[in-house]
């Protein structure tokens, strides 16, 4: 399998060219386009509890698409957000992303959901957390440009929960209110992730709620 990400970081495109035989999985609703000879099934992931998780907790499609090539070919993918898309290679390994983050993965990767903690109750990303992992590549997109941190071992950072992307397993995560009673209702910050290193974290530029807060009051009412 091979891959290319055109027209980044603003409205990024997935390139993914198959050979015969070889297949993707994809979220519902991600394909662009594709080549004749390309086969396509929906499912369900992990069974139909592990796709009803995912889909309540963890903010993802119910189905997930299976693209298998009868003869070589290609599949565009696209996220739902205009955004960046990045590629990941992990080698018997797990990253957590945020909700709605996915886009697809080579068939030896398992996505699931992870419980997040009691605190991400107050977080605009909901309870779970989606966990990637196994060997393979796995994409992930973003509401704006990706920017990546590596944390040394102890180092805290601080990142608004609408602007988490991933993180790799190993980091420490915990979500919290920005200060005190005050500044959580009136700062405009609401509640963070403090994340812990060792390990690499990847937030976006843009954070969707705070669009949807401007966006909404524009729209004219109805009457």
């Amino acid at each position: 399998m091979e891959h290319k990400i055109l027209y980044r970081p603003a409205y990024s495109l997935l390139k993914i060219e198959l050979a015969q035989g070889e297949t993707i999985s994809a979220e519902a609703g991600a394909m662009v386009s594709m080549s004749d000879g390309i086969e396509i099934e929906t499912g369900t992931r992990g069974g139909l509890f592990g796709a009803v998780t995912r889909s309540v907790l963890g903010g993802e499609s119910f189905f997930v698409n299976t693209f298998k090539a009868a003869k070589s070919g290609e599949v565009l993918f696209a996220p739902s957000l205009s955004g960046d898309i990045c590629a990941l290679e992990l080698k018997n390994q797990t990253v957590y992303a945020q909700s709605g983050a996915y886009i697809a993965s080579s068939p030896k990767v398992q996505v699931d959901t992870k419980w997040g903690g009691a605190k991400t109750f107050f977080s605009r990303e909901g309870l779970f957390l989606l966990k990637i992992s196994g060997s393979g590549m796995v994409f992930l997109s973003s509401y704006g440009a990706i920017h990546e941190i590596d944390l040394q071992v102890g180092q805290n950072y601080i990142v608004d929960t609408g602007h988490m992307v991933a993180f790799a397993e190993g980091v420490g995560y915990n979500v919290k209110n920005v200060g005190g009673l005050k500044s959580t209702v009136f700062s405009g910050e609401g509640f963070v992730c403090e994340l812990t290193g060792p390990g690499k974290i990847m937030i976006q530029s843009r954070n969707p709620a705070a669009f949807l807060a401007w966006l909404i009051p524009q729209i004219p009412n109805r009457r």
